[in-house]
């Protein structure tokens, strides 16, 4: 059976996998800054690609090439280039398929910093942003301009977990002689395939359910190749790259993706329809509920809802301070995507330098709370939050 007969559980598994003289049955890690050629015609040759091989670590490392081989084989991808984090992943995608000059459509409920990468550091450049809601189609058609190259999205969104019909827009950007990215941080491909929906690229923060356990550092775009060799270009020159430490940390995380999202997702729609019934609680986000605006569309792209659940507490921001404060295990800290449950104020940290003015077009208000749901007992993540049940 060749691996592209392989279910997606054993390309977690195997896919990418090389292994040198000595047998080894974990992935080598290559911590080396450069390569050694035969003689300087190979050097030559290599540098002028006419001969694959590896060269120098800030474009070319063995573990880092494994790292992108596995996760390009469960993106359905045919290329990758992994960079130094997620928003170097971002950075890289716009810089090599964007010029000075150029525009971007991006939904408006895209994480704070990347926000601020489109609207202040970008803008700086020449590349202007038009930001729209991610789930109105006619607000994207409006929104091209005949210099438009890339639509930007995250489906689910954060902190809402709004979700985007991918083909939809990939239609509306193909029209327009552009390109759609989508942020699959929240899914990751063992929920979500954008490319299998029409996407042209995925973007991923390996920090977060890739990695799996709140470790390391690390960013991905997927693509076709023609595609993202002027992003592979901007990560040769400019170095955003990923390290072979890290690449060896989320070659192990690949492994068990499939099973943590499958926990994680069952958590979090436990948690979400207890939320629902919770006396201080006023509305809950979450795409597996059915209460969820796009919940029917979230069940034809994604497996399940996912492991992100955001609610709005009665009381506003000093209620959801009191009950962030009140919780004893759950981890108070912006990161997402790791074991251990976390939960934060999105208006006072992952969108704090987002103005109230853009924060309350995209509904985030000062009672919404964020809780991305680890893989504790669901019991025992409602037992820390029980001061939610308590009507004084």
């Amino acid at each position: 059976m060749s691996q592209h007969e392989w279910h997606a559980d054993t390309l977690g598994v195997r896919a990418g996998s090389e292994h040198t003289a000595f047998g080894e049955n974990s992935e080598a890690m290559f911590l080396t800054s450069s390569f050694v050629f035969e003689n300087a015609a190979q050097a030559a040759a290599r540098f002028g690609g006419q001969e694959p091989g590896n060269i120098y670590s800030r474009f070319t490392n063995p573990t880092v090439s494994m790292f992108q081989n596995k996760l390009a084989a469960l993106e359905g991808a045919e290329f990758c280039v992994a960079t130094s984090s997620g928003m170097s992943a971002i950075l890289a995608c716009v810089m090599g398929i964007c010029s000075a000059g150029d525009h971007v459509v991006a939904s408006r409920s895209i994480f704070g910093t990347s926000v601020q990468l489109f609207s202040n550091i970008l803008k700086r450049w020449g590349l202007e942003t038009t930001f729209v809601s991610l789930t109105d189609p006619s607000e994207w058609k409006a929104a091209v301009q005949p210099n438009t190259k890339l639509f930007f999205v995250e489906t689910p969104s954060n902190p809402l977990t709004e979700v985007c019909d991918i083909t939809v827009l990939a239609d509306i950007a193909h029209q327009a002689g552009a390109l759609l990215a989508v942020d699959n941080c929240f899914c990751t491909p063992a929920l979500q395939k954008p490319l299998s929906l029409g996407a042209d690229i995925v973007v991923h923060s390996a920090t977060k359910y890739i990695d799996g356990q709140g470790r390391c550092l690390g960013g991905a775009v997927l693509g076709r190749k023609e595609t993202l060799e002027p992003v592979y270009g901007f990560l040769r020159t400019a170095g955003p790259t990923m390290s072979a430490f890290n690449a060896w940390v989320f070659l192990k995380g690949l492994e068990t993706l499939h099973v943590r999202m499958e926990a994680h997702a069952r958590n979090a729609l436990a948690l979400a329809q207890w939320l629902e019934q919770q006396p201080r609680v006023e509305r809950v986000y979450y795409p597996g509920l059915t209460s969820h605006p796009q919940h029917e569309l979230a069940l034809r792209q994604q497996k399940s809802g996912g492991a992100i659940v955001s609610f709005d507490v009665k009381g506003g921001q000093p209620a959801a301070w009191y009950l962030i404060d009140a919780t004893r295990m759950i981890s108070i800290t912006a990161n997402l995507g790791d074991a251990k449950s976390t939960i934060t104020h999105p208006a006072t940290t992952t969108h704090s330098r987002v103005s109230a003015e853009a924060r309350a077009a995209a509904g985030i208000g000062d009672g919404l709370v964020r809780i991305a749901v680890g893989l504790e007992h669901i019991d025992d993540l409602k037992a820390d939050l029980a001061w939610l049940s308590s009507t004084d």
